[in-house]
């Protein structure tokens, strides 16, 4: 009895967890491809943000030639 239950229970977990039961794109073609490009985008603006949050984006001073920082 107890091997049934473990059974059933992992019959009915594991579709839960592999996304059939919910799909997370739409069925449209044209609207599932605007979902991953938009899902995409913020994925790749993350580090962009992670950059910005922590100054990796600013100019580095271990460059070789001096560089002027007013304007010109």
């Amino acid at each position: 009895m107890r091997k049934l239950c473990w059974i059933l229970l992992a019959a009915v977990a594991l579709p839960m967890s592999t996304g059939c039961l919910i799909p997370m794109y739409s069925g449209d073609p044209v609207r599932r491809a605007q979902q991953l490009i938009f899902t995409s985008e913020d994925l790749r603006a993350i580090t962009d943000e992670w950059e910005r949050i922590w100054f990796l984006d600013q100019p580095s001073h271990m460059t070789a030639y001096r560089t002027h920082g007013g304007i010109l």
